[in-house]
C-alpha cells in the first residue's frame, strides 16, 4: 500500500483497443488491482502482474494519457485530465507491477471464499510418483529413485527421479556432475514398446573433456529396451551454431567420438533471446490498426512467430515418431534442458499419447514437464523485478504450439481454448501459487501448499466450461498425432493474441450450440438401439 499515492482518480477515460471509441469512468488502485468503473457501472479489474509495460506519452489534448501493455496481450489506455494524477498512477504502477521478491506476489494475499475454493484443494493432484505409476514404471529396465530427495544431486529436479534400473549412485553423481546445471538424463516418457524420451541439459564437453560416468549412463539409456537398441538418437534443440559456441564456455555437445550407439542431430531451435524479440513484434503488428492488409501480413511474417512455432512442433514430431515408428529411445536437451527441452518433451508426449489430451492428463503433463522439471517461470514471466533478459514467451509459444494440434484433429482432445486461455493468463496473474518459483525446491522453500492457493484446485471446478463439445475418446486413429510437416498448416492464432480486440472475433460462441446438437444425436442413436432391441424381439 506503501506504493499507491492516488487510490482514486475521477474523470478518466478509456479508449477501447484499436478503435476511437472511448468511455468515462472513475479509476481505482488497489494493492492488487486496478479496477476501472465507467458510468454505467461496468468493472474492468487488471490485476498488476499481468501489466508487461506502462508508457506515459507527452500531453495531449483532453489530458494526459497512460498506456498499458499487458502480458495477456490486453492494451488500455486511459486519459487522466489531471497530470499530476497520472504521474502518480504511472509511478505506483511501475512499482506494483514488478514487486521486489515472489513473497510479495498476489497470491501471498489472495483470499477466496472457503465456499470457493480450499486451500489444500488442488496441490495433490499430479504427484510425481503418480504419474510414473500411471506410465507403468517401475519396469525391469527403469526405477524410481529417490537420490535427489534433498535435492542434492540437482537443485532444479524433483526429488523423485525415473533413472534406468543399473544406475548406480556413483554413475548417477558422475554424469550430474559432467552436465550443465547438474540436470543429468532422467526418464520423460515411456512408450508402450519400451523406447522412452529422456531430457537433460547439455555436457560440459568443452573441446576435449569427457565423462566415462556420463557415457556408460547414456548407453544404459539405450540398452533399457527388450532387445536392446543398436542406436538411439541424441536430440540437441539448438542450432549447431548455437552448440558450437558453448563449447568455448566449457559446454557444448556430445562428442560421438566418445557416445557409442548414437546418432546426434542438431533441430535448430532458437533461443529465448529470439524467441522474445520474435513475439514482441507480432505484437507490434497486432496493435497497428492502420497498415494495409498486404504490410499486416508481411509485418506477422516477419516476425517470425509461426515459423518458430512451426518449428516447435516439427522437432517434436520427430521425437514422437522416433519413439512410435522406429520404436528408438531419444535422448533430449537444449541448454539448460527447461526451455526447449520441456516444449519438445511434453509436445511429443501429446501427441503419442491420448491420455495426455483430456483436462486432467493435459494438466498432469504441464505440471510434470514444466512445473516438476524446473521451466523458470519467476525469470521467463517476469514475475519480479529482475533481468528483463531472462524474460521469454516459452510457455506461451507452447500453449499455441497445442492449440495448433488442437486445431489440425478438433475431435481428438477433450479440453478447449478456455482452459488454454485460463491457465495462460494465470501462469502471469500470480493469483495462485502453483507457477511461483523457478524449480520445486523453490516452492517448498516457499512453503507454497501452506501459503496460498492451488490453481489445478480452482480449475478443476470449472471442468464444464472447459470440455470440447467435438470431443471423441477412444478414437482408434487419434492415438497417436502426427501433425504435417509443410509449414502452411500452422495459423496466426487470432482469439489468443487478439482477443480483446472485439471486432476481429466471432460475437457469438457455437460451443453451446454444438453441444445441444451432440445430445440430439446421442438421444437419437439410443433411440435407434431401443427399436433395433424392440425389432428383435418381435421377430423373436
Amino acid at each position: 500500500m506503501e506504493f499507491i499515492k492516488t487510490p482514486k482518480v475521477e474523470n478518466v477515460r478509456l479508449v477501447e483497443q484499436n478503435t476511437r471509441n472511448s468511455i468515462e469512468g472513475t479509476l481505482y488502485l488497489t494493492a492488487s488491482h486496478l479496477i476501472f468503473i465507467d458510468t454505467f457501472k461496468n468493472e474492468t479489474w487488471l490485476v498488476h502482474t499481468h501489466i508487461h509495460s506502462i508508457d506515459k506519452p507527452s500531453m495531449v489534448q483532453g489530458g494526459c494519457a497512460l498506456k498499458l501493455r499487458c502480458k495477456t496481450f490486453q492494451v488500455l489506455v486511459f486519459f487522466i485530465s489531471q497530470e499530476r494524477d497520472c504521474h502518480d498512477l504511472y509511478s505506483s504502477l511501475l512499482k506494483l507491477s514488478k514487486p521486489e521478491t515472489v513473497e510479495d506476489l498476489y497470491a501471498f494475499s489472495f483470499n477466496p471464499r472457503s465456499t470457493q475454493l480450499q486451500q489444500q484443494e488442488g496441490w495433490d493432484l499430479f504427484t510425481l510418483n503418480n504419474h510414473f505409476l500411471q506410465m507403468g514404471l517401475p519396469t525391469r529396465y527403469w526405477k524410481i529413485s529417490r537420490i535427489n530427495n534433498e535435492f542434492g544431486l540437482c537443485e532444479t529436479y524433483p526429488k523423485v527421479l525415473c533413472v534406468p534400473s543399473l544406475a548406480t549412485p556413483a554413475l548417477m553423481m558422475g554424469s550430474a556432475a559432467f552436465r550443465s546445471k547438474r540436470r543429468l538424463p532422467v526418464l520423460s516418457y515411456l512408450h508402450k514398446n519400451g523406447a522412452v524420451i529422456v531430457r537433460c541439459s547439455q555436457p560440459m564437453a568443452g573441446l576435449n573433456s569427457r565423462s566415462i560416468e556420463d557415457e556408460a549412463y547414456v548407453d544404459l539409456i539405450r540398452r533399457s529396451k527388450a532387445g536392446n537398441q543398436d542406436f538411439m538418437y541424441i536430440v540437441d534443440t539448438r542450432p549447431m551454431i548455437n552448440a558450437v559456441a558453448n563449447r568455448a564456455q566449457g559446454k557444448g555437445y556430445e562428442n560421438t567420438d566418445f557416445y557409442e550407439n548414437i546418432k546426434y542431430l542438431f533441430l535448430g531451435i532458437d533461443n529465448i533471446h529470439v524467441m522474445r524479440t520474435s513475439l514482441n513484434k507480432l505484437l507490434e503488428a497486432c496493435e497497428d490498426t492502420s497498415c494495409t492488409m498486404s504490410n499486416w501480413l508481411e509485418a506477422v511474417n516477419s516476425s517470425g512467430w509461426l515459423r518458430h512455432v512451426h518449428n516447435v512442433l516439427q522437432v517434436s514430431r520427430f521425437i514422437a515418431q522416433a519413439v512410435e515408428v522406429e520404436g528408438r529411445s531419444v535422448l533430449v536437451h537444449c541448454s539448460d534442458g527447461w526451455d526447449r527441452t520441456a516444449q519438445t518433451c511434453a509436445l511429443a508426449s501429446i501427441m503419442l499419447n491420448s491420455h495426455y489430451r483430456t483436462i486432467d492428463g493435459f494438466l498432469g503433463i504441464v505440471q510434470k514437464e514444466w512445473l516438476h522439471f524446473g521451466h523458470k517461470f519467476t525469470d521467463r514471466c517476469g514475475h519480479i523485478d529482475g533481468d528483463s533478459r531472462e524474460m521469454s514467451p516459452v510457455f506461451t509459444q507452447f500453449i499455441d504450439a497445442v492449440w495448433q494440434l488442437m486445431r489440425l484433429y478438433p475431435s481428438a482432445f477433450q479440453f478447449n481454448e478456455t482452459l488454454l486461455f485460463d491457465l495462460h493468463d494465470h501462469v502471469f496473474s500470480c493469483q495462485f501459487g502453483t507457477f511461483l518459483g523457478n524449480c520445486a525446491k523453490e516452492r517448498q522453500e516457499y512453503s507454497l501448499p501452506a501459503r496460498t492457493y492451488s490453481l489445478w484446485g480452482w480449475m478443476m471446478k470449472r471442468h464444464e466450461s472447459y470440455t470440447n463439445p467435438l470431443y471423441k475418446a477412444n478414437v482408434e486413429q487419434q492415438e497417436s498425432l502426427f501433425p504435417p510437416t509443410t509449414p502452411h498448416f500452422v495459423r496466426f492464432w487470432v482469439k489468443m493474441y487478439n482477443r480483446h480486440n472485439k471486432g476481429l472475433l466471432p460475437r457469438q460462441d457455437i460451443s453451446p450450440s454444438v453441444t445441444n446438437f451432440n445430445s440430439i444425436t446421442e438421444g437419437l442413436k439410443n433411440k435407434v438401439m431401443e427399436l433395433k432391441r424392440q425389432k428383435q424381439q418381435l421377430q423373436v
